[in-house]
């Protein structure tokens, strides 16, 4: 993702955002695109976002910094000083009624090694695993990316011995902290590439020692080329990245990045350039860098032409640019730069596109969305449209809408394709939510047998919406089932003497569940039921009546409550 360069934009407001709708031909496409959206560039990585939403099941807002003062470990908020008119709720809502799961990026805003030697200590550790999990309860966020390039870029790989374990230790603490609330860890990481091999690349982020223990790894498989011209992310090399990550790290968790992005190096310089641009416009001076959907444009505008390399799966050209102005003692000059350009393409786009496919992938992680043009996004659309899973139907039903409390009742999920071909040995998540829950909480997990049913008995405590949800996999669509409301009505219970004496009280009491504080009536019946007495629950859910007793063989009472069932009782008068 290239955090190194920044892309010189602010962004001041966010206008008016709206999604797209799907795609006509499929509305179910894999969902394989997913990328940051940056705090400096709302304007554009939203909306774009909200255009490919049929590609899309998650997005990692790009707004976090990790900071150390030597005492205090805290989150520095990056998008509100960035986007002060619009609260950060705004683009938060936007997101989540689109559908997307929200994983923000925290990037590694200290100095040298500061990181490195905070992890090195348990405390220091616990500190930073208690601020990432208070920072994603406080907002709803469903997970978190660490993005702590620092390591790789900065401390040196001297120090990666050193910092290997203590990584592992924390990321081992976050993941179970996170999981531990339901919430997903994601790891975005420069290369590694098999050590069998001889070539390491950056093992201080130790792939498989926390393979099992995250939910993503996104693998900037880009910046290749860096000091000298070349391709952004040759295909061959970015392949072998992966064969190697999906050897030690289940290939569903991967996600191979794109670049939206290209660079411009300087490789011949003819005349004495004006001492404005003289350092920047130099042999081996660091490239420029322009954005994908620019390219055409860039390259157009100097009379050069596109070229893909078939070796590398990505477009260059080349072009020269002349620079007028003064030199540092005033006088007139010029130069000529003769400078070539490295970007990836639509047709890169789709290359890397299929090496989801080809390896059954978690998808692409995009540095950065909506730096691309339309043309990639339709090659992607094209590649997910021909690996779409298999649609899974499915439906729960109940042998009851209403039972008492305590009461067993039944219920019944189905799972089949379109052509009602059963779906067998699925796991389903069982899941409940009442009317003050805001997600649903599951309760257990079934398999589905030859038949593709699954059957459960099941015991609730109140009104509860039930639904069945089976998980998305490379072969199927994420099922979710109806949602099945199904009412408790309280279960009253009573204790009342077998007989008691003419003219005295006897003491008629009981429990209702699942309740405290709700009316209870007590009522008699001579001929017809009439109310001799009412009185509320205690917070244990019980209740007593002293009921004056009068002469006559017996007497017939019924105790009820609201929304349940009556009990009545008989005392013989002695």
């Amino acid at each position: 993702m290239n955090k190194r360069f920044k892309i010189i934009a602010a962004v001041a407001a966010i206008f008016a955002l709206s999604a797209a709708p799907a795609i006509a031909e499929n509305p179910q496409p894999r969902k394989i695109y997913s990328g940051w959206i940056p705090y400096y560039s709302m304007k554009t990585s939203l909306p774009a976002a909200l255009n490919n939403i049929d590609l899309m099941r998650e997005a990692m807002p790009f707004w976090y910094t990790i900071k150390y003062n030597g005492s205090k470990v805290s989150i520095t908020d990056l998008y509100t000083p960035a986007n002060p008119s619009v609260p950060m709720a705004t683009p938060l809502a936007t997101m989540r009624n689109s559908g997307l799961t929200i994983i923000p990026t925290i990037t590694d805003g200290t100095d040298k090694l500061v990181l490195s030697n905070l992890l090195s200590t348990e405390k220091g550790r616990t500190d930073a695993v208690n601020v990432i999990t208070d920072l994603v309860a406080v907002n709803n966020f469903d997970g978190i990316d660490l993005d702590f390039e620092n390591f790789a870029f900065v401390d040196g790989n001297n120090s990666w011995d050193k910092t290997k374990p203590f990584w592992v230790a924390f990321v081992r603490a976050l993941s179970a902290s996170l999981h531990a609330n339901g919430k997903l860890l994601s790891i975005t990481s420069p290369y590694l590439l098999d050590p069998a091999t001889g070539k390491k690349g950056y093992y201080v982020y130790a792939w498989a020692e926390i393979a099992s223990v995250i939910d993503r790894l996104r693998i900037m498989t880009y910046d290749y080329s860096v000091a000298k011209p070349g391709p952004i992310g040759p295909l061959a090399w970015t392949e072998n990245t992966l064969k190697y990550a999906v050897s030690i790290v289940p290939a569903s968790k991967v996600f191979v990045g794109l670049a939206g992005y290209g660079r411009d190096w300087v490789t011949k310089v003819d005349g004495i350039c004006p001492a404005d641009v003289a350092k920047t416009v130099a042999v081996g001076a660091k490239a420029a860098t322009f954005i994908m959907s620019n390219a055409t444009n860039l390259a157009t505008g100097y009379g050069a032409t596109i070229a893909y390399d078939e070796t590398y799966q990505e477009a260059t050209f080349t072009y020269q640019k002349v620079y007028n102005g003064n030199t540092a003692t005033g006088l007139s000059t010029s130069c000529t730069a003769t400078r070539t350009a490295w970007f990836q393409d639509a047709r890169a786009y789709q290359a890397r596109a299929q090496l989801v496919a080809k390896y059954r992938l978690g998808g692409l992680a995009a540095w950065t969305i909506g730096f691309e043009d339309s043309q990639a996004m339709a090659n992607i659309r094209t590649v997910a449209l021909s690996i779409a899973p298999d649609k899974v139907i499915s439906s729960v039903t109940s042998d009851l809408s209403e039972f008492i409390y305590g009461q067993q009742i039944n219920l019944t999920g189905t799972f089949t394709l379109a052509d009602k071909q059963p779906v067998a040995a699925l796991p389903v998540h069982v899941e409940v939510k009442n009317s003050t829950d805001v997600n649903w909480r599951e309760i257990t997990t079934l398999t589905t047998g030859i038949d593709g049913k699954v059957l459960l008995p099941i015991f609730l405590g109140q009104n509860q919406s039930v639904r069945l949800r089976s998980d998305g996999t490379w072969d199927r669509i994420e099922g979710i089932s109806n949602e099945q409301t199904i009412k408790v009505k309280p279960q009253i219970k009573i204790a009342a003497p077998v007989s008691v004496a003419a003219n005295t009280k006897a003491l008629i009491a009981g429990r209702v569940n699942p309740s405290n504080a709700l009316p209870v009536i007590l009522e008699r019946f001579d001929g017809k039921w009439s109310q001799v007495g009412t009185t509320v629950t205690d917070s244990a859910g019980t209740y007593s009546f002293n009921y004056a007793v009068g002469s006559g063989p017996f007497v017939t009472l019924r105790v009820s409550s609201a929304g349940s069932s009556s009990v009545t009782v008989t005392l013989a008068i002695r």
